[in-house]
């Protein structure tokens, strides 16, 4: 069941109107039918794989409680280790073992990989709840977090519908407790998530859909393409990509606004940054952050010798690029991003950038616009490697634009118009919680004008695309 689907739009009603009318007066039972929804909402696309996500519940859950009842022995480490390696192990299983076994095969079987591959389907959203449960476990292992005796509210924590499939990844800290307390229906936080769901469906259908169809037709034939064409479509696919994921993020957040639920900002403006450092605090803030507490800062984080910064950068990077997708793509995106990255964290500039761009005015500076467009331009160039289906595509990609020539501009007028839109409104609210953030605006005969117009534009742009790009990770 997608956001963006006639479907949703039945259940999220149904849904709502059961949680705050029926099930409201009992906490217990409120939890229990979030878990209900959102296991009924999962198994829309295969029920089947709703047994792993019982599986990754129950295990991390019973090994809180076991650590706890063996802290300060070596039975907790073996615990924790042991959930570990269950839950990576079955991530792994779908996700990594055909690409190890074809890689195998091609590099000591002449390519045959007959009776190796096992061609499994990958469960949709399995790295995002995967690392969610695993968050908890490790809070709890460090003494961070008291571990749950409710095998419903942890269940909850886990399932929780509108951040199941493709994040943001929550850490037990923060959503766990909210489902273990009364949640009170508030008027004013719900009307602020139905802004932020016409939000992100702006950005999925009328920015990402719009510029995917560009893209695709590009991407699918760049050998005969212009380099203008080509340097438009990475431009393009940027903003694809940004559209699609923060639009996800956008309606998964305003949509637990719904339920009482707050979850963490997975974006945050990453294009007006200023450098790869800041683009990196800004872009898929939940992921950057878990690898941050849970593998950065462990291996000694920027503590250490200059030799070992390096080493831990790598890590961190090429790990992140691995998590997206087994092909070696996605890593030597990490590596790319990890080479851009070094020079600032050796310098000690990686946190030169903290503020908010221009803040307290309406324009930046010719030196902040022109840092922001080199960073642009920098990320543009990585997700050329990103979208490629190879490595050899994406130099051959890269290496065809500066051989310029006249460009495709076949449908990309209503396409610049709404990227304007979308860039013109964050850019106005870059220092609130989401781009619909309209406190600043008093009268409300241009709220809803404005509100009108962004639904009209969603059907006008409406193309019948229904994926989003991060299900697939």
């Amino acid at each position: 069941m997608l956001f963006n689907s006639l479907e949703f739009a039945i259940f999220l009603p149904i849904v709502f109107l059961l949680y705050w009318f029926v099930f409201h007066r009992n906490l217990k039972a409120q939890n229990l039918f979030i878990v209900a929804a959102s296991y009924f909402f999962y198994g829309c696309w295969d029920w089947h794989f709703l047994l792993l996500i019982a599986l990754t519940s129950f295990c991390s859950w019973g090994s809180g409680l076991l650590i706890r009842r063996h802290r300060a022995t070596p039975w907790a480490r073996l615990v924790h280790i042991g959930n570990i390696v269950l839950n990576l192990g079955i991530l792994a299983l779908f996700k990594y073992y055909d690409f190890f076994a074809a890689s195998f095969a091609k590099a000591f079987l002449h390519g045959n990989s007959d009776g190796l591959l096992l061609h499994l389907v990958l469960p949709v959203g399995i790295s995002f709840y995967t690392f969610q449960a695993l968050s908890y476990s490790i809070d709890v292992y460090r003494g961070k977090l008291e571990p749950t005796t409710d095998i419903i509210q942890f269940f909850a924590f886990v399932s929780f519908f509108p951040q199941l499939v493709a994040g943001p990844i929550e850490r037990a800290t923060n959503l766990l407790p909210q489902f273990g307390r009364a949640r009170h229906f508030d008027y004013d936080t719900a009307v602020d998530g139905l802004r932020q769901i016409l939000w992100g469906l702006f950005k999925k259908i009328a920015v990402a859909d719009s510029c995917g169809l560009f893209v695709d037709r590009i991407f699918g034939s760049y050998q005969e393409q212009s380099g203008t064409t080509l340097a438009i479509a990475a431009v393009l696919f940027a903003f694809q990509i940004y559209g699609d994921f923060s639009g996800y993020s956008d309606i998964a957040i305003g949509t637990a606004k719904l339920f009482g639920i707050r979850l963490m900002r997975n974006f945050r403006n990453p294009y007006f940054s200023r450098d790869i450092a800041e683009f990196w605090r800004r872009w898929h803030i939940s992921l950057t952050t878990w690898f941050r507490d849970y593998v950065y800062i462990p291996l000694g984080g920027s503590r250490v010798s200059k030799g070992k910064i390096v080493r831990n950068t790598f890590v961190i990077f090429l790990l992140s690029g691995f998590w997206h997708g087994a092909n070696w793509t996605f890593l030597a995106w990490g590596a790319y991003h990890a080479l851009l990255f070094l020079p600032l964290i050796l310098l000690g500039r990686n946190r030169k950038h903290t503020d908010e761009v221009a803040e307290n005015r309406l324009l930046p500076s010719w030196k902040e616009a022109g840092q922001m467009l080199l960073t642009f331009v920098l990320a543009v160039i990585g997700w050329v490697i990103f979208r490629a289906d190879t490595i050899s595509d994406a130099w051959h990609y890269l290496a065809r634009i500066p051989h310029l020539g006249t460009a495709d501009t076949t449908g990309l007028l209503p396409i610049c118009l709404f990227i304007l839109i979308m860039l013109t409104v964050e850019w106005a609210n870059r220092s609130r919680e989401h781009g619909l953030d309209l406190q600043a605006i008093r009268s409300h005969a241009l709220k809803f004008t404005i509100y009108y117009g962004l639904i009209l534009l969603l059907f006008l742009s409406y193309n019948g695309t229904e994926s989003f790009i991060y299900f697939q990770f």
